[in-house]
């Protein structure tokens, strides 16, 4: 069985390995280090990690004038709060003026589990893409995770960073995985049918994959780790060479990377889409597993779906 490591962890892990690289590099924190994992980087550098106690929409602006002064900061709370709650000052004080500012947000989606539907943040990807210029990244485990800082580091403009509580299984392997920004990356070939996964979702989608070719349907997996700016060029030759596409994500099936696709192909390769998501609705308080089987964010799920877009092709 692979190793399980949270996203959240390689994060933290991350930000002091490369504190070391880069003297640039600040942290900030709203009164959560312990759970974001950035009292790692304080340990190692007390003198560049800031605690902005809970004022999320202040901490936005702290990063924001850091980033007018040389420095790269990475501004981290849970996703709720930093894609929620400050909103506004991602938007008018980082993203209108285009600042080097990371955002490290941690406990997205469905898997932060018992905190329940108030801190479930299935929308942050549909509200940071409408941000312009916005980049985007969710990695699918701690491996991607950590090139993700990095690649975050030296891309100069504001960047949101989505990481997970829930410890997710590694699939990819440290000693040759290459992070590519805009890139999309193929898990493995298929002729059928292609699931554009991103984030956790990767892992489940590998699975589903096995069940899939037990029935003698071959799928192409694709994983899409930033999924603004869409890596375009991967989505339409899977669109060309299947002509059937399921997309899955942990997070809103509204706005995120189902939609970025789906607005993809309609323009310029009309294919059957099928997404994988939270559905229009809340979350729930639970364990984590139970809920990714509750919300249909499973293996089995995403096999029917691709079956269903399978039915829709043309024949």
């Amino acid at each position: 069985m692979a190793e399980a490591i949270a996203t959240r962890e390689a994060y933290g892990k991350a930000l002091a390995e490369f504190g070391a690289k880069y003297d640039k590099l600040v942290v900030l924190d709203a009164d959560l280090a312990n759970a974001t994992k950035t009292e790692v980087f304080k340990k190692a550098f007390p003198d560049r990690h800031f605690d902005c106690g809970i004022a999320e929409g202040n901490m936005m602006c702290v990063a924001a004038g850091l980033a007018t002064a040389g420095f790269i900061p990475f501004a981290s709370t849970f996703a709720m709060f930093a894609a929620g709650r400050a909103f506004e000052q991602v938007r008018n004080s980082i993203g209108y003026p285009h600042l080097n500012v990371k955002i490290g947000a941690t406990h997205a989606g469905i898997t932060v589990g018992e905190d329940g539907a108030t801190h479930q943040c299935n929308e942050d990807i549909a509200l940071m893409r409408t941000i312009p210029g916005m980049t985007i990244i969710n990695p699918s485990d701690a491996v991607e995770a950590r090139a993700a800082v990095e690649a975050a580091i030296n891309h100069y403009g504001p960047v949101y960073l989505r990481f997970g509580r829930a410890a997710v299984p590694v699939i990819n392997d440290a000693a040759t995985y290459k992070f590519e920004l805009g890139r999309g990356i193929l898990m493995a070939p298929g002729s059928d049918v292609t699931i554009i996964a991103t984030g956790i979702m990767v892992e489940i989608a590998l699975r589903a994959r096995e069940l899939l070719a037990g029935e003698g349907i071959s799928a192409r997996v694709i994983n899409i780790h930033t999924i603004k700016p869409l890596d375009e060029e991967m989505v339409l030759s899977a669109a060309a060479e299947t002509g059937a596409i399921v997309t899955a994500e942990e997070a809103t099936i509204i706005g995120g990377l189902g939609s970025a696709v789906s607005e993809l192909l309609s323009e310029k390769r009309p294919t059957p889409v099928v997404r994988v998501g939270i559905e229009d609705v809340f979350g729930q308080s639970g364990p984590a597993k139970e809920l990714l089987s509750v919300y249909g964010l499973t293996a089995e799920n995403i096999a029917e779906k691709a079956k269903k877009a399978l039915s829709m092709k043309k024949q």
